[in-house]
């Protein structure tokens, strides 16, 4: 390997490793581990290395920011107990319920306001698809249909925030603001959940599904306020961010106290001797989120060591010289990432090696966190690794085969809103300068 630069040979055995660990079905975040130590020992002593990549992670992982993760993992749960999914349906009923292929609309819309309490595109998936499959079923809608539908949507929260993985970018990247990254975030969420309406709608006027019933006034109000406590949540918590009355990490604590009087004090729908469970599963949830961002820090620093950013920067910079070009290279990578890839090791591992290149050519960092974020929500909705997709396809009883067509449409709607995002920053920039004054 003499031939090889130094940068090369570090990047074929941290990619190499990690590749193969995988392949033979080693967990993501102790391959990702193994792959950085293995990549520092090519560099400097084994113990060194052990005892470098095992500092990084924990100091990785000694951060104010982090807590929020595990907060925001615990509300959401609460939130999946406590009966608001069906509340939010029920006011997504209203607002969508006179468009052509009514309960399609309506499963984008509850997709997209429970995705933004909870923060979760798969508990999203389950809660809001487990309930509207059986009712499109009942309607006389294609099963595929339903399931495509409720798949393309569910990803919507992973950018409305309060969103976990924009956390996680904000960390990664260096101390991107969070409030920043969640303000931008809503535009390019909405234009996701739109988009995935636009071809519902095409969809469903061309197969003549029907519509809901105009409910009376007096029903319309009393669906508004069931609903409006979870809504308030959203409220308290981007109002007490973007205000300065406490931090992302401050506001996902008020986040779990809220939806437990939500779901205990006032719904009732979840009970005392429920919480021991939900807590036991939101731990065991936050215990693998965290350990490989932690291992994906030691996997990020090693990068940096090897210089392997700077490598692929270079390689990039060789393609073309072309700013426009650069970036439809860095999507398709992505893409082609989040499909072999879950999101947030997606993050953690390419955002070190895409983001200098992006600054470079003049990118802001939080347009960039966007764009990937996006980028990558696309990943979980397209096998052969896509959660949400298969979760979209147990609820809606459709095997994964016969959702792939159905898929299609979609695919090509948020692909086209990713472009729009990726080249016309102010998708992403224009509310963060507006209501935060942002100045990037």
């Amino acid at each position: 390997m003499e031939f090889l630069s130094s940068e090369l040979q570090s990047g074929l055995i941290l990619f190499g490793v990690f590749g193969v660990l995988v392949t033979l079905g080693v967990p993501i975040s102790f391959a990702i581990g193994l792959a950085a130590t293995a990549t520092i020992t090519f560099l400097i002593s084994f113990d060194q290395a052990l005892f470098v990549v095992s500092q990084k992670m924990a100091s990785g992982l000694d951060s104010f920011t982090l807590l929020a993760i595990p907060f925001f993992i615990l509300a959401g749960n609460i939130m999946n107990s406590g009966g608001i999914a069906r509340r939010l349906i029920e006011l997504a009923k209203i607002v969508g319920g006179r468009l052509p292929g009514a309960l399609a609309h309506v499963n984008v819309l509850a997709n997209m306001l429970f995705g933004s309490i909870s923060g979760s595109a798969v508990a999203s998936a389950a809660a809001i698809g487990g309930i509207m499959s059986p009712l499109q079923r009942k309607e006389g809608y294609d099963p595929a249909f339903s399931a495509a539908v409720n798949a393309a949507s569910c990803p919507t929260g992973m950018l409305i925030p309060p969103s976990s993985t924009l956390i996680v970018y904000s960390l990664i990247s260096g101390g991107t603001s969070v409030a920043t990254l969640f303000v931008a975030g809503y535009l390019p969420g909405i234009l996701m959940g739109l988009g995935v309406m636009v071809v519902a709608g095409i969809v469903a006027t061309k197969r003549g599904y029907p519509l809901i019933p105009l409910p009376s006034f007096k029903e319309i109000i009393f669906k508004i306020a069931d609903a409006f406590l979870p809504l308030l949540l959203i409220f308290i918590i981007m109002g007490g961010i973007i205000g300065g009355v406490f931090t992302a990490t401050e506001a996902s604590a008020v986040a779990v106290v809220y939806t437990l009087l939500l779901a205990v004090g006032i719904y009732r729908e979840v009970k005392i001797t429920d919480l021991p469970t939900i807590i036991l599963e939101s731990a065991i949830t936050s215990s693998i989120v965290l350990l490989l961002i932690g291992c994906s820090i030691g996997m990020s620093w090693a990068m940096t060591f090897s210089d392997i950013p700077y490598a692929i920067g270079e390689a990039l910079a060789n393609v073309s010289e072309n700013p426009f070009i650069i970036m439809l290279v860095i999507n398709i990578c992505l893409l082609v990432i989040g499909t072999f890839m879950d999101m947030t090791p997606a993050l953690l591992i390419f955002t070190p090696i895409f983001l200098p290149v992006a600054t470079e050519l003049g990118m802001d960092p939080v347009h960039f966190g966007i764009m990937m974020t996006y980028n990558l929500c696309i990943g979980i909705i397209t096998p052969p690794v896509g959660s949400a997709l298969f979760i979209s396809c147990s609820v809606g009883k459709v095997a994964i085969q016969d959702l792939i067509k159905p898929m299609l449409p979609f695919y090509a709607a948020v692909i086209s809103i990713l472009m729009l995002v990726t080249f016309i920053p102010e998708i992403s920039l224009f509310l963060p300068r507006v209501i935060l004054g942002y100045g990037g």
